[in-house]
């Protein structure tokens, strides 16, 4: 009798050319790999120590520009410069400058990648596309520069832990709520070197873009990908198919339940984003600053439910409030929609498009003793600024109502 694989098991397999399993070490094909303007140097320095003059496969390659957009330095600047000079000299038909969006969103946006294969990137957040069947992780610079001169990678293939999220999110719950619920019951190193998979009932009824939270946030416990099966809504989202593999009951390292139909709002408090606690339990701490966006939550669901609580309201007079969308399209379409006039009349600002304040050097940085809430993915000591302000991790609805209450609120008292 054949031995159970897991799905990533049977993506690597594939690659490969033979059956592979968990611990095992193989050299795989790579079928899809990118970087961003904060790490794209980084790559260019390392083909250049290896001598690499031409990079193997130009139209599997992406360059996505949106950590610092638009810079915030000369040297940025110029550091960008040389990776624009780069691009044109290796023919990168994927290159995208500044303001098209954050590398996560646009390369599944673009339809670039598709279910079934193996995809770098120079980012640790890369995992978010396992939310589109396929095995994606992130790596170095020099990895990713050795794998733009050979088209592979020698990898340490992962064991498997399966979420089971049952039952269905209630009103004004959403897949970040979830995301944190899990981290908090995994722990941030629980899954090191692990893939998770993101199953049951809560999972097949999100959108794409929910589900592309849930795997956004797998490495904030050590995983290496957040894979979730494909679907209809994973195809319409990429605009195409690929191969799709499923795990075999009994093949998993570990199961983990979780309850997604008991699930309240909840925040990850300043410190660890394992550090989750009920919205209530920390209703009315003072909030300075609300950041809705990033590659975590920047998506059109999310300022469409951020709206949904600030039509006809104000953000509070002690609090600002910065909304970045994730990329053009979000953009254009925020727009068309109206989207964008509910935030401004709000008070809202709107940012350019990209990682904005996430990253802790511009476009929004908080100050010493400053707070926080955020939709994007880490907490940790001086993510956002001074390393005296804190960060709580909410959804786009908690982090609307506490932006109109200026301190951290429940969203279903707006949604009642």
């Amino acid at each position: 009798m054949a031995m159970a694989s897991t799905a990533v098991e049977k993506i690597i397999s594939d690659k490969v050319g033979r059956r592979v399993s968990a611990g095992e070490f193989v050299e795989c094909p790579v079928d899809f790999a990118y970087c961003h303007d904060g790490t794209g140097v980084l790559v260019i320095d390392a083909l250049k120590r290896m001598g690499v003059e031409r990079i193997r496969d130009p139209d599997s390659f992406s360059i996505v520009f949106d950590h610092s957009v638009p810079p915030y330095s000369d040297q940025a600047a110029t550091l960008q410069a040389r990776v624009r000079k780069f691009a044109r000299e290796q023919g990168l038909k994927k290159f995208h400058d500044m303001g098209e969006g954050i590398c996560h969103e646009v390369v599944p946006e673009k339809g670039y990648v598709a279910p079934g294969m193996v995809v770098f990137g120079a980012d640790s957040h890369t995992c978010t596309l396992g939310s589109f069947a396929l095995f994606s992780t992130g790596v170095g610079a020099t990895d990713l520069a050795f794998i733009l001169a050979t088209g592979k990678t020698w990898m340490k293939v992962p064991e498997t832990i399966r979420v089971e999220c049952r039952g269905t999110l209630r009103e004004a719950v959403s897949s970040k709520d979830l995301i944190l619920e899990i981290t908090r019951v995994i722990g941030t190193d629980g899954a090191t070197y692990k893939a998770l998979e993101f199953a049951g009932e809560a999972v097949r009824a999100m959108s794409q873009s929910s589900r592309m939270t849930m795997s956004n946030m797998a490495v904030e416990m050590g995983a290496k990908t957040g894979f979730i099966e494909a679907d209809e809504k994973t195809v319409a989202f990429l605009g195409r198919d690929g191969k799709r593999f499923s795990s075999d009951s009994g093949a998993f390292h570990e199961l983990v339940e979780v309850d997604a139909g008991s699930l309240e709002p909840c925040v990850a408090c300043p410190g660890s984003v394992a550090n989750v606690k009920p919205v209530r339990e920390v209703e009315g701490a003072h909030v300075d600053q609300a950041f809705l966006g990033s590659c975590t939550n920047g998506r059109y669901e999310d300022l469409y439910e951020a709206a949904r609580i600030l039509r006809g309201r104000r953000v509070h007079q002690d609090t600002r409030m910065i909304v970045v969308p994730a990329s053009k399209e979000v953009h254009m379409k925020a727009q068309r929609d109206g989207l964008l006039d509910i935030f401004l009349e709000a008070g809202a600002m709107i940012g350019v498009t990209g990682c904005g304040p996430c990253l802790g050097v511009h476009m929004g940085v908080i100050g010493e003793n400053e707070v926080a809430v955020s939709t994007s993915n880490r907490n940790f000591i001086g993510r956002m600024g001074a390393r005296s302000s804190s960060v709580y991790l909410a959804s786009p609805q908690t982090v609307a109502a506490s932006a109109v209450e200026g301190k951290i609120t429940d969203p279903r008292r707006f949604l009642r």
